[in-house]
Formats: structure tokens, sequence, C-alpha cells
């Protein structure tokens, strides 16, 4: 693909992505000193008609008024609520995600990380690494994972394949939703609150945005209660990040599995501390399989941009003002 594409990186990728994306597309990086960035969009910027990010960085609006050739964001994870989806469609800006590949391993990630929380393996592994279980110790009772009742923030294509999982451990899996899923085997529970209140364990599998925004708040957690579990293996937006250290604090909820945080890649320091919290550096999708398949439909979504003027997975057709 000849240099003349006007290819744009914004924020890192993955290391074979972006070096496939300068070498084969001439892509050029947005710088990220202030000046630079400056520099750059008043001059090649304005050349700019296609953007490779991912759903840690995202284009806002601002970045999107200052590239007028823009015509799409190709974003490299399923997740795009750091891309103003409201500036792209009113000025005709097509932007892609990679749903599907990535589904199974996310999946796979929920269950590991409710295992683990549940019967505090991590933990129990740190006890064991301490020579507290040699010193004579005797490990705590945990919580068993089979016929637990799991509740689902979110039931689409991850939030499904969570849940036939779970069927296997023989869990009773209800959900919450925008709106109820046609022929859904599940239970449909009209609130997040309602919903944490039927449940052993409530796992976040919703898309981030504004309009999930602290979805899962201190009264949603209440409704979990003492004994109840926090699965997020979504967008660290989706829960009320203070509210849910003040109940671990507290006591007011017996554990959490964190894959994802409010302010990436900082994360609270009390959780820390916790041992009746699993941690995870947001690696949900995080295979050698999934991250090829992610960087192959990334590269095909650019591909069929730049030679039709479509996108292969879109969130928003290119030209779809509204």
């Amino acid at each position: 693909m000849p240099s003349s594409a006007n290819v744009l990186q914004v924020g890192p990728l993955k290391p074979s992505l972006a070096e496939t994306l300068r070498t084969r597309y001439g892509a050029q990086t947005l710088p990220t000193d202030a000046a630079a960035r400056a520099e750059f969009l008043a001059g090649p910027g304005a050349d700019i008609t296609a953007v490779v990010t991912s759903g840690r960085t995202g284009v806002d609006a601002a970045l999107m008024a200052a590239l007028p050739r823009l015509g799409a964001v190709v974003n490299f994870g399923v997740g795009y609520d750091t891309t103003d989806m409201d500036a792209a469609a009113l000025r005709g800006v097509g932007v892609s995600n990679t749903p599907d590949v990535l589904t199974d391993c996310v999946a796979d990630t929920a269950v590991g990380l409710l295992i683990d929380t549940m019967r505090r393996f991590s933990a129990a592994d740190r006890y064991v690494r301490t020579g507290q279980w040699s010193g004579g110790g005797t490990y705590p009772l945990t919580r068993q994972v089979s016929n637990s009742r799991v509740g689902i923030i979110g039931l689409g294509r991850i939030g499904s394949a969570i849940a036939k999982r779970l069927n296997a451990f023989g869990c009773t899996v209800s959900y919450h939703n925008r709106r109820e899923v046609t022929d859904s085997p599940y239970t449909y529970v009209g609130s997040a609150a309602e919903l944490a209140q039927r449940v052993d364990v409530l796992v976040i599998a919703a898309a981030g945005g504004d309009a999930t925004s602290k979805l899962v708040d201190a009264t949603v957690l209440d409704a979990l209660g003492a004994d109840g579990y926090l699965i997020n293996i979504a967008r660290g937006s989706v829960v009320d990040e203070a509210a849910l250290v003040a109940a671990l604090r507290a006591g007011r909820l017996a554990g959490a599995g964190l894959d994802v945080f409010a302010d990436e890649p900082h994360v609270p320091a009390e959780l820390l501390t916790m041992d009746n919290v699993v941690l995870l550096p947001h690696i949900g999708s995080g295979t050698v399989q999934t991250r090829a398949a992610m960087e192959e439909l990334t590269l095909r979504n650019l591909d069929e941009f730049l030679s039709s003027g479509r996108l292969v997975t879109p969130v928003l057709q290119p030209g779809a003002r509204v």
C-alpha cells in the first residue's frame, strides 16, 4: 500500500501492527508532545484520511476536527467508547472495531477470574509462597462456584459466551440489558440493582461510554451485598470505583475480580492489599491467537476503507451522517 494512503496511528498499538502500518502504509504517528502535535496537525494532518487506534486511546472530537479529510477510525479492539461517536456521525466518519474474534478469550477470562475470585486461588498461591502453609496455617474456606446464581450486565456476544460457559457449572444465569434479548434462555431483569439483589455474582460485560458510566454504583453494590462478588471484564468506567473500594473496605462486598479500571494503568492503592480482590492488567483478549486475529481484522478494515470507502466490521459506516 503506497504512502499516499495517508494513514495515522493514534496511541500505542501492538508492535507488529504498528510496524505493518509504518512499512506497508507509510503511516505516521500522532506526536504526544503538544507542540509537535500542533505542528503535525497544521501540516501533514490536513491530508490524513484514516486513523488506526485502539480502545484505550481513541479519537476525540477535537482531533477529528483537526483532521479535515478524515474518513474512518479503524479500531484495534472491540471497545470504541474512547472515540467520540457523536462527532464521527456528524462528520460522516466511519468507525470500525474487531468483534467476534476476541469473544472466546474474553469470556474465558471472565470465567477464570470468577473462579479465582470466589475460590481465592491467587491468594492461596501467595499463602503457599510466603510460607504460611508450611508454618502450620490452615487456609480459610472459600465459596463454591458451581450452582451459583450469576447475573450478567450486557448479554451481547461476550456476555452470551460467558453465560454459555457458566451453564456447564450448573449456574443459574439472569441478565440486565438496555432491552430484553428475544428468545434468550436466561431471565431478564429490568435494572442493575434488581439483578444484583437476585444473584451471588455480578459479571459486567457491557460496553463502555456515557450510557453505562458508573452504572454499577453504590446502590447496585449494596444490593449485591456482603456475600456477593463483582467481576468486571468490560470497562472500568461502568463501575463507580470509589464506591467499589468503599464497599470492599467496609466488608459490604465479599470480593471482586477486575481486569479493567477507571484510570488505567492506575489501580486504587487500597485494592492492592486486599486478598479478596483479584487484579489483572486488562488482558481479557491477551492471547497470541486472539491478538493476531484482531490485527488481521484491523488491517482488513483499513484495506477495505482505502479501496472502497467502506468498512468490513463497521460500528458506523463512512458517510453515514446523522
